[in-house]
């Protein structure tokens, strides 16, 4: 089958998603072992929306942002599903397409600034480079979109820092700068893959207000990879909790954290210390997560449910629809909603 020639994503109209994932599954190969890290994940987020996946630590949420930009390590593997930006399979592009791509239509802010900013050379430059590459401007007038750069994601005196390098920079300073990059050319999709973590409170604030700001200017639709249930809870319009590789709910922010309807999705709230009662032992989720080079059969979190019966074991739960707009993978899902 040829590949499309098209490479630049058309504008969304209102209505219509920017980024589709629809059943997405990603494997690593390991000497011990296939693991299953991304398992038909299906998610839909709109321009002007933010979408937040959720879950624990290992449960694939940073997999799927990374498949979804094309930044798989090579022992990582798309092995099934699409992934649609404003309509474009992007998984039907060759690698120069997607490079394209990569900035106008999609980008990504990763959570270690450090590391994702280059040491050797200054942040002018690195911040220029997107100008330079996709729009051919010239190094004095990307210098200067640089500044403006800088200004407008909040470092002070822009223009005698544009020549510092990143280690001259704090840590809030830092993840703004990789902001300021990511949205350098007002991309459709932005991926924020836990940009807070080692942040203090303080700053946490503002950069989630930097980015809500952004998105609202830009109109861009925002998916915010992140284990902090308040961060979700304050800045997303609709959630997607992963377990497992897998998405096992999904709906509008409030309704969700107001009345779960997966059993890991109420162990994950209930988790959450300040609603008990001085004294009281701190609520938590029992076990570990499955090895997903051995994920039980059945439903992955049995093992760690209350609710868990043998027709668990044997059968998989699908999402099902359990309300307008909400889906839960769960065969019980009315016992939990009405616990």
């Amino acid at each position: 089958m040829s590949v499309a020639k098209e490479t630049t994503a058309a504008a969304p109209t209102p209505d219509a998603a920017a980024l589709e994932v629809d059943r997405l599954s990603v494997d690593i190969r390991t000497p011990e072992g296939t693991a299953h890290v991304v398992r038909d994940v299906s998610f839909t987020v709109r321009s002007g929306e933010t979408l937040a996946l959720l879950g624990e630590s290992g449960c694939g949420k940073s997999m799927t942002a990374q498949a979804v930009a094309g930044l798989l390590d090579p022992v990582a593997d798309v092995v099934g599903g699409e992934i649609r930006l404003t309509g474009s399979n992007l998984l039907a592009l060759s690698a120069a397409q997607r490079r394209r791509l990569a900035g106008p239509g999609l980008a990504i802010v990763f959570q270690d600034a450090l590391t994702a900013l280059n040491p050797v050379f200054t942040v002018g430059t690195q911040l220029a480079e997107p100008f330079r590459i996709h729009e051919r401007t010239s190094r004095r007038a990307a210098k200067a979109k640089a500044v403006e750069l800088m200004e407008r994601v909040g470092i002070p005196e822009p223009r005698s820092r544009v020549d510092a390098y990143p280690h001259q920079f704090s840590g809030g300073m830092r993840q703004r700068l990789l902001i300021a990059m990511a949205v350098a050319l007002r991309p459709s999709v932005l991926l924020a893959d836990e940009p807070t973590t080692a942040l203090d409170v303080t700053v946490q604030a503002q950069i989630m207000e930097l980015l809500r700001d952004l998105r609202t200017e830009q109109d861009t639709a925002l998916v915010l990879i992140t284990h902090d249930l308040a961060v979700a809870a304050e800045h997303a319009d609709h959630v997607a909790v992963m377990y497992a590789g897998s998405v096992v709910e999904t709906g509008p922010v409030g309704e969700v954290f107001a009345d779960p309807a997966h059993p890991y999705t109420r162990g994950l709230l209930d988790s959450v210390p300040g609603g008990q009662n001085r004294g009281e032992p701190l609520r938590f989720i029992a076990g570990s997560p499955p090895d997903l080079r051995a994920i039980p059969s059945g439903c992955a979190f049995r093992t760690r449910c209350p609710l868990a019966r043998a027709d668990c074991a044997a059968h998989r739960p699908e999402l099902q629809e359990t309300g307008q707009g909400r889906a839960a993978a769960c065969h019980y899902w009315k016992e939990v909603a009405h616990a």
